[in-house]
C-alpha cells in the first residue's frame, strides 16, 4: 500500500464562502486558473488540485491513500478574530467532508490559529469529536497580538499541544508567510526556495530546545520538506548550544531529541543525497512519504525529471535506502506518524 503523507486539495470556486471573496481573504477564480488572497495570486498549475482530478491522479500514479493537509493560505495569520474563526471552520469542514466521503482514499488534517488560543482549543475539540479529524496542521510561525512573528514552538502555544497530547493527535508543521517576516525584496522565488527551509529550521530549533517531544509524548509531529535546514544545520546548533550556555540556560540539549521516535520528516527534499543525510541524522524509520502535490515544487510529472516517488526510488536504486526502507516510507512510517494500526492497514 502506497500512502502519500503530504498532499493538498482545493475546494471548488463555488464552495468558497462569499465573505472570503468579498473581503479578499481567499478565493479561486471561476475558471480555476488562479487562487487569490488580497493582492497575491498563484497559478493553479495542475488540475489535481481539485477532488475529481485528485482521485484520477492518485489512480494514475498508483497512490492508494493520501493525507490532505490544510491550505497554507488558511493559516489565517493576521486575520481578524471572527474572520479567522469562519475561515478556519470552512477549511476544516471541507476537509472533513472529503475524508467522510472517501474514507478509503483520504485522511485529512485540520488547522487552528495560535493567536486566538481559546478559539483554537474549541476548534480542536470540534474537529476531533464532531468531524473525526486527527491531524493538527500548524504553521511554523504565527503573528501575535503585538505584531511579532513567533515560532509555533513557543510556550504561548503549549495549551494547543496539551490538548493535542490528550487526544493523541498527529501534528504537521509547515512553513508559510516567510515574505512577511523580513524586509527582503520578494523576488527570485527566494521565500519558497530558501526562506521556507529556514522557517522549518527555526521551529525545529525551539521545538527541540524546549524538549516538546518528551513534554508531550502522545503527539507525533511531522516537519514538512524534510525539515531541510533544521537537519543540515544540526552541527551548528549543537556547537551553539555548547558554546553559549548563558543563552541556553534552562533549555534541553538538542542531542536529546535527535532521531526521536515521535518526530518525523517527509521526503520532499528534492534529491537523494539530501535524503541520505536525513536518514543518517534521524534514521529511516522517521521518514514518511511526502509528495506535496500538486504544487510545482512537489514531486509532479512534467517538472524536470520529477515524478511521484522519484527521490525515494533513486535512493533505493543507489543503495541509500534498502527496498524495505523504501516500502516503509510509503506505508509503515506514515501509519506510525498517524497513530494507526499498521497490521490492520496491510
Amino acid at each position: 500500500m502506497r500512502i502519500n503523507g503530504h498532499g493538498h486539495i482545493l475546494p471548488e470556486p463555488s464552495q468558497v464562502p462569499q465573505f472570503m471573496k468579498d473581503k479578499k481573504l481567499f478565493w479561486i477564480d471561476d475558471d480555476k486558473k488562479f487562487m487569490r488572497q488580497g493582492d497575491w495570486s498563484r497559478p493553479i498549475t495542475d488540475p489535481s488540485f481539485f477532488l475529481k482530478e485528485k482521485l484520477e491522479w492518485m489512480d494514475q500514479n498508483k497512490i492508494d491513500h493520501g493525507v490532505m493537509l490544510c491550505l497554507s493560505q488558511l493559516y489565517c495569520n493576521g486575520w481578524e478574530k471572527q474572520d479567522c474563526a469562519d475561515g478556519i471552520r470552512f477549511q476544516n469542514d471541507y476537509n472533513a467532508s472529503v475524508q467522510a466521503d472517501y474514507p478509503d482514499k483520504f485522511t485529512c488534517g485540520f488547522v487552528v490559529q495560535p493567536l486566538y488560543i481559546d478559539q483554537a482549543l474549541a476548534e480542536i475539540e470540534r474537529c476531533v469529536n464532531e468531524l473525526n479529524l486527527r491531524i493538527l496542521c500548524l504553521p511554523t510561525h504565527f503573528l501575535n497580538a503585538e505584531g511579532e512573528w513567533l515560532s509555533v514552538a513557543e510556550a504561548d502555544v503549549d495549551p494547543i499541544y496539551e490538548l493535542a497530547n490528550k487526544y493523541n493527535l498527529a501534528v504537521q508543521i509547515h512553513p508559510y508567510d516567510g515574505e512577511k517576516m523580513i524586509a527582503l525584496k520578494n523576488q527570485y522565488w527566494r521565500f519558497h526556495l530558501v526562506w521556507m527551509m529556514a522557517q522549518c529550521a527555526d521551529t525545529i530549533h525551539l521545538f527541540t530546545l524546549r524538549d516538546l517531544p518528551n513534554k508531550y509524548p502522545n503527539i507525533r509531529t511531522s516537519f514538512a520538506h524534510g525539515g531541510m535546514l533544521g537537519v543540515a544545520n544540526y552541527g551548528r546548533r549543537i556547537q551553539g548550544f555548547d558554546g553559549r550556555p548563558d543563552i541556553f540556560k534552562g533549555f534541553e540539549d538538542p542531542r536529546k531529541t535527535l532521531g526521536h521516535q515521535n518526530i518525523y520528516y517527509d521526503t520532499l527534499v528534492h534529491d537523494s543525497y539530501t535524503l541520505e543525510l536525513l536518514k543518517k541524522r534521524v534514521g529511516a524509520s522517521q521518514i514518511i512519504m511526502g509528495l506535496d502535490d500538486p504544487y510545482p515544487l512537489g514531486e509532479m510529472k512534467g517538472v524536470g525529471t520529477s515524478y511521484p516517488g522519484r527521490v525515494v526510488d533513486y535512493a533505493v536504486e543507489t543503495g541509500i535506502l534498502s527496498e524495505q526502507e523504501g516500502k516503509d516510507i510509503w506505508h509503515k512510517n506514515v501509519l506510525a506518524w498517524l497513530g494507526k494500526d499498521i497490521n490492520a492497514s496491510k
